[in-house]
């Protein structure tokens, strides 16, 4: 009901780009919001982006005009485009899914930027 798996993960040079994925196991729009996150080694995990079931979209600073959050409805999919990366950008990104009653993660997929 809540298992969420990403992919699209990996290295890339500085001002590269990648797309992940989360494919939920049920209907997206059972979430009242799904997003992605990230860690860096040392760090603390910390939000990236959200689109909620209405379709609202949140930010973190540093990924605004960089990132794009978006979802597929047909495919129980949501994606993050990720533009011109930074090594900054370099962290496992995990997806999350929200409902009421629930709170779901991906096991998460590491993306790495660097020349």
């Amino acid at each position: 009901q809540g298992e969420l798996v990403e992919s699209g993960g990996g290295l890339v040079q500085p001002g590269g780009s990648l797309r992940l994925s989360c494919a939920a196991s049920g209907n997206i729009f059972s979430f009242y919001v799904m997003g992605w996150y990230r860690q860096a080694p040392g760090k603390q995990r910390e939000m990236v982006a959200t689109i909620t079931s209405g379709g609202s979209l949140d930010y973190a600073d540093s990924a605004k005009g960089r990132f794009t959050i978006s979802r597929d409805s047909a495919k129980n999919t949501v994606y993050l485009q990720m533009n011109s990366l930074k090594p900054e950008d370099t962290a496992v990104y995990y997806c999350r899914a929200r409902r009421i009653g629930g709170n779901y993660w991906g096991q998460g997929t590491q993306v790495t930027v660097s020349s």
